[in-house]
Order: C-alpha cells, then sequence, then structure tokens
C-alpha cells in the first residue's frame, strides 16, 4: 500500500512538472474555433503594426542597425508564442534592454552582443529548467518600480541627440557624459528636427482620443515622411545615418564562441538574462490580471524567453523578452491565445520583407519621439510619487535602485536594491523578535486581575510553575537576527535554578543561528545540572531541531508541544505533583499515533 502511494506521489510531481513546462499553445488549440482564430489574426495583425516602429527605435537606441530589431521581432516574438507560458504574450526587444545593449555594443561589437545573448537564452533556459520562474516574483516592488524609472530616464536621455537634431557623432556611455556633450552641443540644434519631433509627439498624445484601433505610433511616422519629403526638411533619417537596409531575413550563423569572448561575456549575459527574466514575468502578471485572472506558466515563459534568445542572435537579431505594451495592446484587441503573437511576427516578416526600404525614410526626429513616450509610460511617476509615502526604508530602497540605475549599471542597481531590502527587512525583524523572561511579570502571587495587560489562556498559568524554575519566551523567527538577543537575555548565570523552561510557540521558523544558539544554551544548563524544557514548539520547528541532533541533547520528553505539558514536566524533574489541570496530547503522542 505504501509503495504504491509512493509511487501515485511521484506519478503527480511528474504530471505538475510537466504542466509547469508545457507550452501554453497546446492547450489553447483544443477546441480552438474558427471565431476565436479571427479575433486572434486581428489581433495579431495590429500588434505587428504597433510593433514596426517600436522595434526599430529600441534597435537604434541599443546602437545597432534597424533590420536587427525587426529580425528580433519576427524571430523571438514567433519562439515565445509558440512555446511560451502565456496564452498572450508578445515578444521582441524591449527598452529595458537598451542601457545594457549599448554598453555591450559600446566595449564588444555587435558580434559580442550575440554571443551574449546566445549565452542569456542558455541561462534563461536553464532557471526555467530549474524552476526559478517562481522566485524571480519575490523581488520587491521598490526595487522594480526604481530600476524601471531608471530605465526610462535613461531611454529619454538617449533621445535628446535625436528630438533637437543635435550634431553629435558618437554618444558617450555614461548618463552624466552625455547630458555634458547635450549642454554644450544646444547652441546648435536642429529647428527643423525639433519641429518634426513636436508634431510627432503631439501626434502621439491625441491621437488615441481620436482612435484606438489604429496606432498612433505609425499615424506620427506617416507625417514624420510625409513632412521630411514634401518640404525638403533638412532632417536626419534612417537611411542618411545607416545607409541601405536589408530587407531580407538572413541565414543563420553561429556567433563567436571562443572561450575568451566567453569569458569576458559571463557579465552581460547574466545581465540580459535576469532582466530578460524580470520583466517578461512582470509582463506575463500584468497580463493575467487583464484576461481575468488567467494564470500563465512562469517556468515555460524562462524556457520560452531562452528558446527565443538562443534563436534570434543566430539570424542578426538582439535580445528579446515580454513586452507590456505590445501585449496590453494584443489582449485589448481580443488577442486570447499564443496564434496571435504567432501571427504578429509574420505581420512584421511580411511588412519588412516588401516594404523594408521604406524604413530609411524615417526621420529619427520622430522615432525618438515615439521613445519619449515609451519612455514616459514606462517612468511609472505615479507610482514613484506614491512610494514616498511608505516606510523610510522603502524609499531608500527606491532612491538607491534608481540612482545606481541612472548612473553605473542595471545589475548592480538591482543586486544593491534587493540586498538592502532584505537587509532592512532582516531589521524590522529583528526588532519585532526578540526573547523576554516571563517569569518574573507574571510568577509569584501575580493575578490575573493585577496584571490584566498579561491575561491570556496559556501565560496565566504560569503559575503553576515548580519553585526553582524560570520561564523564557521567545518571540519571531528564531533566527541569526534573534540569536544575540538569545544570548542575552539567558546568560544570566547569577540564578541558581534547577529547571529552565523556553517558550517557543511564537517561533515558526528556526535557522542555523538559532540552532547553534539553542545548542549552547543546552550545553550550559547540563552543565550545571539545570534541565532545559522547551514549550510550544511547532512541527516545523521541531523538524529543524531534530535534524540537528538536538533531540537527543535535550531529551525527547522535555521538547513539549504545549505550556501545560512543559509545567507537567517540570513537576515531575522537580519532584512533586502539579496542580491539577488537564493537559493537551503531546507532540511526541500526535506524531506516533498520526504515523
Amino acid at each position: 500500500m505504501t509503495s504504491l502511494s509512493t509511487n501515485s506521489a511521484k506519478q503527480a510531481g511528474i504530471g505538475k512538472i510537466e504542466k509547469m513546462l508545457r507550452p501554453m499553445i497546446l492547450d489553447c488549440l483544443s477546441g480552438y474555433s474558427r471565431k476565436q482564430f479571427m479575433t486572434d489574426l486581428t489581433a495579431g495583425i495590429i500588434v505587428g503594426i504597433v510593433a514596426i516602429p517600436l522595434a526599430i527605435a529600441f534597435a537604434i537606441a541599443s546602437g545597432v542597425s534597424p533590420e536587427k530589431g525587426l529580425i528580433t521581432a519576427v524571430i523571438a516574438g514567433f519562439m515565445i508564442s509558440l512555446l511560451g507560458g502565456s496564452r498572450v504574450q508578445i515578444g521582441g526587444p524591449t527598452g529595458a534592454f537598451v542601457i545594457i545593449l549599448f554598453g555591450i555594443v559600446e566595449q564588444y561589437g555587435v558580434g559580442g552582443l550575440a554571443t551574449a545573448t546566445l549565452m542569456a537564452g542558455l541561462i534563461l533556459v536553464a532557471m526555467g529548467l530549474g524552476g526559478l520562474g517562481s522566485v524571480i516574483k519575490f523581488i520587491p516592488y521598490p526595487v522594480i518600480v526604481g530600476f524601471t524609472s531608471g530605465i526610462a530616464v535613461i531611454i529619454f536621455t538617449s533621445q535628446v541627440r535625436d528630438l533637437f537634431g543635435l550634431p553629435i557623432e558618437k554618444l558617450p556611455g555614461d548618463f552624466i557624459g552625455k547630458w555634458a556633450l547635450y549642454i554644450q552641443s544646444f547652441t546648435h540644434l536642429n529647428w527643423q528636427a525639433l519641429a518634426v519631433a513636436a508634431i510627432s509627439l503631439l501626434i502621439l498624445i491625441l491621437w488615441p482620443k481620436i482612435n484606438r484601433k489604429f496606432p498612433g505610433s505609425l499615424v506620427a511616422l506617416f507625417a514624420a515622411v510625409a513632412a521630411v519629403e514634401l518640404l525638403g526638411l533638412n532632417v536626419e533619417t534612417i537611411g542618411s545615418r545607416f545607409g541601405e537596409i536589408s530587407s531580407a531575413l538572413p541565414a543563420p550563423v553561429l556567433p563567436d564562441l571562443n572561450f575568451a569572448t566567453i569569458q569576458a561575456l559571463v557579465s552581460p549575459a547574466i545581465s540580459i538574462a535576469l532582466l530578460g527574466a524580470i520583466e517578461a514575468l512582470l509582463s506575463a502578471v500584468v497580463a493575467d490580471g487583464m484576461t481575468g485572472g488567467q494564470r500563465h506558466r512562469s517556468n515555460m515563459e524562462l524556457v520560452a524567453q531562452g528558446a527565443a534568445n538562443i534563436a534570434s542572435p543566430l539570424f542578426g537579431g538582439i535580445p528579446a523578452t515580454g513586452a507590456i505594451a505590445r501585449t496590453a495592446t494584443n489582449i485589448r484587441n481580443g488577442g486570447r491565445t499564443p496564434v496571435a503573437g504567432i501571427v504578429h511576427a509574420v505581420v512584421v516578416l511580411f511588412i519588412m520583407l516588401f516594404f523594408g526600404k521604406l524604413v530609411t525614410h524615417i526621420p529619427l526626429a520622430a522615432l525618438g519621439a515615439i521613445l519619449v513616450i515609451v519612455s514616459y509610460n514606462m517612468s511609472e511617476w505615479r507610482t514613484f510619487v506614491t512610494l514616498w509615502k511608505t516606510p523610510a526604508s522603502d524609499v531608500a530602497v527606491l532612491l538607491i535602485t534608481f540612482s545606481l540605475t541612472v548612473l553605473t549599471d542595471l545589475v548592480v542597481a538591482i543586486q544593491a536594491g534587493v540586498l538592502l531590502s532584505v537587509l532592512l527587512f532582516m531589521r524590522q525583524l529583528a526588532k519585532v523578535s526578540g526573547v523576554t523572561e516571563v517569569s518574573r511579570e507574571l510568577g509569584g502571587g501575580e493575578s490575573k486581575d493585577e496584571n490584566p495587560s498579561h491575561y491570556d489562556n496559556d501565560a496565566k498559568d504560569l503559575k503553576r510553575v515548580p519553585p526553582e524554575t524560570d520561564v523564557y519566551e521567545v518571540t519571531g523567527p528564531f533566527f541569526f537576527g534573534t540569536a544575540f538577543k538569545f544570548e542575552e537575555a539567558v546568560g544570566d548565570e547569577s540564578k541558581l535554578m534547577k529547571i529552565r523552561i523556553l517558550r517557543m510557540r511564537n517561533v515558526p521558523v528556526i535557522d542555523s543561528s538559532g540552532l547553534n544558539a539553542l545548542r549552547l544554551f543546552s550545553q550550559r544548563c547540563n552543565k550545571k545540572k539545570i534541565t532545559l524544557i522547551l514549550s510550544g514548539v511547532q512541527y516545523p520547528v521541531l523538524r529543524a531541531i531534530s535534524r540537528a541532533g538536538l533531540v537527543e541533547q535535550i531529551g525527547r520528553a522535555n521538547i513539549t508541544t504545549h505550556f501545560d505539558r512543559a509545567v507537567n514536566r517540570a513537576w515531575e524533574v522537580y519532584g512533586g505533583e502539579p496542580p491539577p489541570k488537564d493537559a493537551p496530547e503531546d507532540i511526541w503522542d500526535y506524531l506516533d499515533r498520526v504515523r
């Protein structure tokens, strides 16, 4: 019978893993209707059209040629929808990557970026197969807002040159260096480029109030191209900066994978993988809420993101992840299955193959205006302001993450933000955790009326403990943050006691530092012939104590689940009869009974 139960449990576990790593499209195609296909087709076409200017803009902002953004939207967008764990996720190049990719291209070139992207894809696949999809979700909210707002500032900063038509050949990589150069160059701004950017920005702001179906970004681009061509404006275009744009999908080529290159790109690859994972899962969570609570499969989504980032550089693409804005557009237009995402990739490919050469006429000032709107939407400035009203610790995490994102490196910002959040949380946890000697407060002949603030059904029975017995209580998690408090509280060696009861009813967990403090306390008690009794031990704590070998050291009979049991045990050790009271079932009796 036991073996059958074990086999059933194993099969259930395997089935759960298989479901977690099952592409969502396999579930969606079951019972897929013609009506849903038409809705997905419409949504996919609209999202595909929206993706064109964004893919081009993000590629240029990342320091690579425009067609690489289109290739990424096609290859990665297709792979993410085909293999993903979300029904509605749209993948492609995003603004979140701009800061990292620009730095990689500056230092290692386009070939280095391809290698780093491939490595990041492998890391993402490993994260998904390793079940880390849920872990990513535990990044503190102020950290997410801080780095997202920081990325928005960086994207806006990178577009100032094109918005004002500044005659700058090459931008510095750092934030302060960019603004220093902008200030020097503002006397040579191009008023025609500024006019194109302003008109494009105005269209992008007002168009959604006129028509929400047709994307305003395309209207702005059409208007900008028409103005430049018809009026003969002296404005830099994609063609004037990058020359002819290839409209063909290139054959796959494996990037340079020599050991020295791989070793140098480990850190950038980890940066791409972490950011891609965070962005994709955030987008998937937002999509779940927009579609009425449908649950995505986070681990499968990471595997799909990894596969997309492995495939993208083979064709000359750049890193990709889940795109929140395009995903939201997909949902608002009726997309409900991965078919819409696949259609979106096909639409981008079609436009690239047959209309790719028209891309060269797009003014860079208009693309800059599009990225200004993207950065504004990413900034989450309202949330940023709201977080100012939260505890000072959260504000500190927000500001440090934001500042480090803008001034240094995104991964450094995330690491510092998470580390600071953990340290501040442990500080708060240590404040509410502690050790008190409750026998001084509630012992002797004190009645519940004389000290009503300490009255509860368990604490009032401290009057029943035998003489020469003291009682301590640990409150909160017994971890390294409270271990020193415990040692200070129980370190009084001057009292002559025979029995010590340690109440642990409010201890949900214990770590190795807590176990070590408990071990040392038990050893001191044994040396002084003092019996240590643990009271109110919860099962997770009991399991940890057992694994640490403390059950044998303290004694099985001295570890109890309730204070009444601990009192009865104390009277047994003392050698007398306790006042009459029925004690609840002991934890050992319970465990023996249910086994």
